[in-house]
């Protein structure tokens, strides 16, 4: 079922996607795609990260720490989620920090699953990410996940990941869902409204 995206745009009335998941997951490439459609403004958050800090993140890492690059991301994040009609590709560790969540729950949340087969295929041959470097891939890749999964899963929306998945299906998934649960939503609301015109909320004297 192929969902229109104009009228998702305007069920979702301004409200911002934050993609989350595993590095390799895809999100930046997805994000690109499904912004373009849903004529929203994009952010990958470590690119923003890298144009605030002028270095790359595996700069950041090295010289400054994680708990910097932590910090540089949260500011971003802050600053993306005070705008309306945004879409996040954020960092895959976005969801460790508590604080985060405060703004990331002012939006839509989509976790970009992936197994570690695929994640690790896709990154076996990438030098550009701190956490990877001197340790065995798979190894580590399966540490972070288990770590990092009851937090992804605290998403709104839960988008599985084949290996042959191009990016224009999975936004169609991902519109196909945002269009169910933006439904689910109306139909909350006009229950909750017949409810309170049946019986009014009064408070007792």
């Amino acid at each position: 079922m192929i969902v229109n995206p104009t009228t998702v745009h305007q069920a979702l009335q301004g409200t911002n996607l934050y993609l989350i998941g595993m590095m390799g997951s895809g999100k930046s490439t997805v994000g690109q795609v499904l912004a373009d459609r849903l004529g929203y403004q994009f952010f990958d958050s470590d690119t923003v990260i890298e144009q605030v800090a002028q270095q790359p993140v595996s700069q950041i890492f090295a010289e400054s720490g994680e708990a910097v690059f932590r910090e540089l991301e949260t500011r971003v994040l802050a600053e993306i989620a005070g705008h309306g009609r945004k879409l996040v590709a954020t960092g895959g560790g976005i969801v460790l920090k508590p604080e985060n969540w405060g703004y990331l729950r002012h939006g839509v949340i989509i976790w970009l699953d992936a197994s570690i087969e695929i994640l690790k295929t896709r990154l076996e041959a990438d030098t550009t990410r701190p956490l990877l470097q001197g340790t065995d891939l798979e190894t580590k890749l399966t540490s972070l996940y288990a770590d990092r999964q009851a937090l992804y899963a605290q998403a709104d929306l839960r988008i599985m990941l084949g290996e042959t998945d191009t990016p224009e299906e999975i936004c169609d998934r991902i519109l196909l869902a945002l269009a169910k649960a933006c439904q689910e939503k109306r139909d909350q609301d006009a229950t909750i409204e017949e409810l309170n015109r049946q019986k009014p909320f009064r408070l007792e004297e």
